[in-house]
């Protein structure tokens, strides 16, 4: 699948000019992934379904939350890799702040480039481990980061509300919950060219 037929399929009201700015990061993406291999899948159609579309798929959701009412939602995305959803979400929506926390450096330095090239100015990055970062964020959202026990105790204290992609749903992770925090949503994304389960978790401090 395309990106434009993903894109068509979601149904998504992105900006002017957002298709481009997908276009392009995933080209500048599959350039330094030749050099510096930041991700596993290499085949173009697999990248828009696997990276681009499964990033998008959660903005319905994050949309409708009471928290993105805010005037000003500023979102971490912790063990960002590529910049993924992070930098994603930031093209879909420029009136976001977003923060991408991410340790390895070669990936940090792609997303600044990336953000360079893309002009994408309400992206912050920072090269380091999760547990440092001193700030508040009204969510923070990981990708296939860690368990949700550890996602946690990695992120609580940066966001009462934390958001988890995961692919099948993770009973067990959300029975070993640590005490102070709940499940308050989960929801089934479908993914356009993607033939695996997929979720999205919102965790809430009690």
């Amino acid at each position: 699948m395309n990106l434009a037929e993903g894109l068509a399929a979601l149904d998504l009201d992105l900006p002017a000019g957002a298709g481009e700015k997908l276009a392009a990061y995933l080209a500048l993406l599959a350039k330094w992934n030749r050099t510096y291999n930041l991700t596993a899948i290499r085949d173009p159609e697999e990248m828009v379904t696997h990276h681009l579309l499964d990033s998008l798929a959660v903005l319905p959701f994050i949309q409708k939350s009471a928290l993105a009412g805010r005037q000003e939602f500023n979102l971490a995305d912790i063990g960002s890799g590529s910049g993924l959803p992070g930098l994603v979400l930031a093209i879909a929506r420029p009136d976001w702040s977003i923060t991408s926390i991410e340790t390895v450096d070669k990936k940090a330095a792609f997303q600044r480039q990336a953000k360079i090239e893309l002009g994408l100015t309400n992206v912050s990055i920072h090269c380091g481990r999760v547990e440092d970062v001193n700030a508040t964020f009204a969510a923070v959202i990981s990708r296939a980061f860690a368990s949700l026990g550890d996602f946690v105790r990695l992120a609580g204290h940066l966001s009462s509300c934390l958001w988890a992609m995961k692919g099948a749903y993770p009973a067990d992770e959300i029975a070993a919950l640590p005490a102070g925090w709940r499940m308050s949503a989960s929801h089934e994304l479908h993914v356009p060219g993607l033939d695996a389960q997929r979720h999205l978790l919102q965790l809430e401090k009690i």
